[in-house]
């Protein structure tokens, strides 16, 4: 069988790698345990679409480094962060430091701004060493190792963390003018969306949805989230009716008759629905 690694897998192959393995090997370890996926046409034209991607990013991102290398030959930006008597430094340097610094960029460049905090990052590490803490402070760093939520642009979920809490963002159209996260494949938008309605109702800046918007969501979060979890298990459910916050519900197949029925409404249905729409919602089986 033929499957895409999802991850580096020792003596196995890289991921991203189309390899050829056998039917158990691939249904009851890579498959089960997502360290592959099903070479089909679907997975591979988006296997393809992120290669391209990422081709086209470090082509662009080459090409701007050495425009921008002419350009900024004799020029330079200086930061003054306060510091202990030892030298240990009190804040850090974010790309939004050297946008103001450069009185501003367009929104849809602000993602050089990005490149140039990244830059600086490798320049502290060569510097002080990639092992030492002190280059990580001076960066604001806090994202080794961290979760990629972009594929396309290898974007991790703390840079875009970042680019929300520093400069703060509230479109999924800013994030990704600022970090370039979900302008390819667009699979990561619904993700980074989701980071950015917790983190404005952290910030008890959440927008207030509309009857309609909030109709539309609670249909969107069963569909999208709810109802496919429930088919794994040969159950489904359905949206009967919704008023103010009181959310009515059909479940129905094996999940209908189940003596759990009303676990899987309270301890499933309704924490999600909770967690994703509105924190008084309660759903009702009818």
């Amino acid at each position: 069988m033929k499957v895409i690694l999802t991850q580096d897998i020792k003596s196995i192959g890289k991921k991203g790698q189309v390899i050829n393995a056998s039917d158990g090997y691939a249904r009851h370890y890579l498959l089960p345990k997502k360290l592959a996926v099903i070479a089909d046409n679907t997975n591979l034209n988006e296997l393809k679409t992120k290669q391209d991607a990422n081709k086209y990013r470090r082509d662009m991102s080459k090409a701007s480094a050495e425009e921008l290398s002419k350009k900024m030959k004799d020029f330079e930006l200086v930061f003054k962060i306060k510091a202990g008597e030892n030298g240990k430094t009190f804040g850090s340097v974010t790309s939004k430091d050297i946008a103001d610094e450069l009185d501003g960029l367009p929104q849809e460049k602000m993602h050089c701004s990005v490149m140039g905090h990244e830059a600086l990052e490798d320049a502290l590490k060569k510097y002080y060493g990639k092992d030492n803490e002190e280059w990580e402070d001076l960066a604001g760093n806090t994202h080794t190792g961290d979760k990629v939520v972009c594929t396309c642009f290898n974007v991790t979920e703390s840079q875009i963390w970042e680019a929300i809490k520093v400069n703060g963002l509230k479109t999924v159209e800013e994030v990704t003018n600022y970090t370039k996260a979900g302008g390819a494949c667009g699979r990561c938008r619904g993700v980074i969306k989701d980071m950015i309605d917790t983190y404005l109702e952290k910030e008890g800046k959440a927008p207030v949805l509309t009857a309609t918007q909030k109709i539309l969501k609670i249909s969107k979060v069963i569909e999208q989230q709810i109802s496919p979890e429930l088919q794994k298990d040969g159950g489904d459910i359905e949206l009967i009716d919704i008023d103010g916050n009181t959310v009515k519900v059909k479940l129905s197949g094996m999940c209908s008759g189940c003596k759990n029925a009303s676990m899987t409404i309270k301890g499933f249905v309704e924490s999600v629905l909770r967690d994703k729409v509105d924190s008084a919602i309660v759903v009702e089986q009818v």
